[in-house]
């Protein structure tokens, strides 16, 4: 076992249900990620630092677009792309507080 690599992983639901069921990609959750990837990076915090990553159904799907940050385990929920200089920020000063 060991470490895990970075200070905090993003993991962006982009879970797509082809219209079986409301699903996060619904509400555009990938080109939130893409947002959130550049947001992070323009705050020089190093992909060494902070991981964003896609993630499939984390559970949540009335409540999505859904961004979880690990280990922080902090929870966004209904994210619209308005929302991704405050997550950006919240990741940012969970970076510095290390």
């Amino acid at each position: 076992m060991k470490e895990a690599p970075f200070q905090c992983q993003v993991f962006v639901c982009v879970n797509d249900r082809h219209g079986t069921r409301n699903s996060c990609a619904d509400g555009g959750s990938p080109e939130i990620k893409a947002r959130l990837k550049e947001a992070v990076l323009a705050r020089g915090i190093s992909k060494t630092q902070v991981r964003v990553s896609n993630s499939l159904c984390q559970g949540q799907c009335e409540q999505g677009p859904n961004v979880m940050l690990y280990p922080q385990n902090k929870w966004f929920t209904h994210v619209t792309l308005d929302q991704v200089e405050e997550i950006a920020d919240t990741v940012a000063r969970l970076v510095r507080e290390g």
